[in-house]
């Protein structure tokens, strides 16, 4: 259930895999409505929200997880050639941006962390970047080519695989909401809003949204995210700033944005602010938060003052399914007969499919090497209750907040959270 990336791969790969196996597909509202039909479209084939990230929590494990999500990004590509998908894909890399002075030296580093893992990346000083694509705020920068991966349209993506599935035979219900979820001998019983189904295997793809198995539930918190896109630029804008090699672009601050272009030359700008809402709060008006959309429209003409007068034509938030360590979370559950992949905290284009292929592991083939793998072996430590988990968030975010501000130096708490390898480190 989930009608998302996961969900989407998931009926997709085992399709392939079985042809004539009776796959149902239920989505409590449209096919990509959440995080996989609104994102900013990077798609990374890094599994672990960065190397850094990865390095930090499955050290011993990283060159395997590269090679391994160097070949599920390939798989995805084969896949969108093989199903005519047509999701936008331009694959020229990724350009990470230092727009504060103290973080040039992390950033010249990280070069050989991308070269180590067999990438790509070459440093741009602070001329060279700017030449890449023009602002006053660049003081450095590097273009991670092979390893970087690139940017599509999520939404098409997710429209282009449901059209695969329905060709494929696999029927997909939206507007169908999963309210339990039981075991009733051999077959899982799901009550949802339209009835009852029954099934010998389910696979909970639920990401930000709440589950109905409730050993789910503390894995991930909902993390409002919020992005505008502008009209199309003209022929003199785009020659203002430059970007003739249209790579996805993000900034190294703790809050961060992340920005692109798009296939008709809009521009793409998100990130930064990180809203969380009590009792992980999911409601329609969060998908609207003006004073957020005001800060990135100002940070916006701060990073290109060249574009002074662009307007905005589209604005939105959505919910990011964020787990104490920034990657995915998977498990299982009666039995074997239900299984999850959850938690890709804002980098799950490509590695949603990763974590369908485990989920399918797990249901399918429980003697898959992919399970042996620490990320799949050991779940995410889980968020606390209310109101803890409240006051842990707002209390990281004001200290990441303050170590932007502070030159990168982290304070006390996280401190704290690195000693106990918790991944707030993006």
């Amino acid at each position: 259930m989930g009608g998302g990336f996961t969900g989407l791969w998931a009926a997709l790969l085992a399709a392939e895999e079985s042809p004539g196996r009776d796959i149902v597909l239920l989505e409590a509202s449209r096919i990509g409505e959440g995080a996989s039909g609104r994102n900013g479209g990077f798609a990374d084939p890094c599994v672990t929200h960065g190397l850094d990230n990865g390095l930090m929590h499955f050290p011993d494990e990283m060159a395997q997880l590269v090679k391994l999500g160097n070949r599920n990004f390939q798989e995805m590509l084969e896949a969108l050639d093989r199903h005519a998908i047509d999701a936008r894909y331009e694959g020229h890399g990724k350009l990470d941006v230092a727009t504060e002075p103290y973080q040039v030296q992390g950033l010249r580093e990280h070069v050989e962390v991308v070269e180590g893992f067999g990438g790509e990346a070459v440093w741009l000083d602070r001329e060279q970047v700017r030449g890449e694509l023009a602002s006053p705020t660049y003081h450095g920068g590097i273009w991670v080519q092979s390893g970087g991966g690139g940017v599509l349209d999520p939404a098409m993506l997710c429209w282009g695989l449901q059209r695969t599935l329905e060709r494929l035979s696999v029927r997909i219900f939206e507007g169908t909401s999963v309210e339990r979820i039981a075991r009733s001998g051999d077959v899982i019983e799901l009550h949802t809003s339209g009835g009852r189904l029954r099934a010998r295997k389910v696979l909970l793809a639920t990401n930000a949204f709440r589950s109905p198995l409730r050993r789910m539930r503390p894995a991930v918190v909902p993390v409002w995210d919020y992005a505008f896109m502008s009209e199309p630029l003209s022929a003199s804008q785009m020659a203002a700033i430059g970007w003739k090699n249209r790579q996805g672009v993000g900034d190294c601050g703790n809050r961060f944005h992340y920005y692109r272009l798009t296939d008709d030359d809009r521009i793409l700008w998100g990130g930064y602010d990180a809203i969380y809402h009590y009792g992980s709060g999911l409601r329609k008006e969060h998908e609207q938060r003006p004073e957020s959309l005001e800060l990135l429209s100002r940070q916006f003409f701060k990073t290109f003052p060249q574009l002074a007068g662009l307007r905005f034509s589209h604005t939105w938030g959505g919910p990011i399914g964020t787990t104490t360590r920034f990657c995915m979370d998977t498990g299982s559950a009666f039995a074997g007969r239900v299984a999850w992949a959850i938690g890709y905290t804002g980098l799950g284009v490509v590695a949603s499919r990763f974590g369908a292929q485990i989920g399918l592991d797990r249901l399918d083939h429980p003697d898959s090497s992919r399970l042996k793998l620490r990320l799949a072996r050991r779940r995410a430590v889980p968020w606390p209750p209310e109101p803890l988990r409240y006051l842990a968030i707002q209390l990281t975010q004001w200290e990441l907040a303050r170590a932007d501000r502070n030159g990168g130096r982290r304070g006390p708490w996280l401190r704290l959270l690195d000693r106990l390898g918790l991944g707030f480190n993006s």
